[in-house]
């Protein structure tokens, strides 16, 4: 069986990271995506869908950093459903893509916040012994081929 959702569309707010109690980052936010379409009588309609998306670990990383209101977006995922009680103890169910792939496509919709295009690259290490291959008894560099 196959689960898998692609979706493209806007971010609807600034994403919200937090972490589990084990240190694991989370990171959530919500996608608009538009469907256009005729109705019978030929009318031109338009309904927005708003997909709760959930990132993990890295991707939660990432979703932080990058992901606020306005964003256009490319997410790749799972379709997850989950259930939770309230303070009042009323049990709730949720439906949301659990990132595995995220694409910043172009500017915000709205045109602010927009990062330089240097500020994409990944973090390089500030310092060499920063970088984890440098450690003693890190990895062999001689050993990869490029």
């Amino acid at each position: 069986m196959l689960n898998k959702i692609i979706l493209i569309g806007y971010a609807g707010a600034n994403s919200e990271m937090k972490f589990t109690p084990a240190g694991i980052p989370v990171a959530n936010f919500s996608l608009a995506v538009k469907e256009v379409y005729k109705s019978g009588d030929g009318e031109k309609k338009t309904n927005t869908l708003w997909i709760r998306c959930v990132a993990w670990r890295r991707w939660a990383e990432v979703v932080g950093e990058f992901v606020t209101k306005g964003k256009f977006l490319f997410v790749e995922g799972r379709l997850q459903l989950r259930s939770y009680q309230d303070r009042e103890g009323k049990k709730h169910d949720v439906t949301e893509v659990v990132i595995t792939t995220l694409r910043l496509l172009g500017p915000p919709k709205n045109g602010n916040g927009a990062k330089p295009a240097e500020s994409s690259k990944a973090a390089e290490p500030s310092d060499e012994g920063d970088n984890p291959v440098n450690e003693v008894g890190g990895e062999n560099t001689e050993a990869i081929p490029f």
